[in-house]
């Protein structure tokens, strides 16, 4: 079994096109597809960006007190 990574546009019609060189001929093949969409990347959120109050982790770093 051989993996292959590629990366390809949908068009306007919707139907996405694939055209892959295996190296083979003449065979019957067992084809598996899963895609994931693309999402843009994207700035790291801050604390607050993901609802922690503001200045939580300075004050409440290293309060918690373990055993040595």
């Amino acid at each position: 079994m051989q993996s292959i990574k590629v990366r390809s546009r949908v068009g306007s019609d919707g139907m996405l096109h694939l055209q892959i060189p295996v190296g083979i001929k003449d065979t019957e093949l067992e084809v598996i597809v899963v895609f994931q969409p693309i999402t843009p990347a994207t700035e790291a959120k801050t604390p607050e960006d993901l609802g922690w109050p503001p200045v939580f982790f300075e004050r409440t770093f290293g309060c918690f007190q373990d055993e040595p």
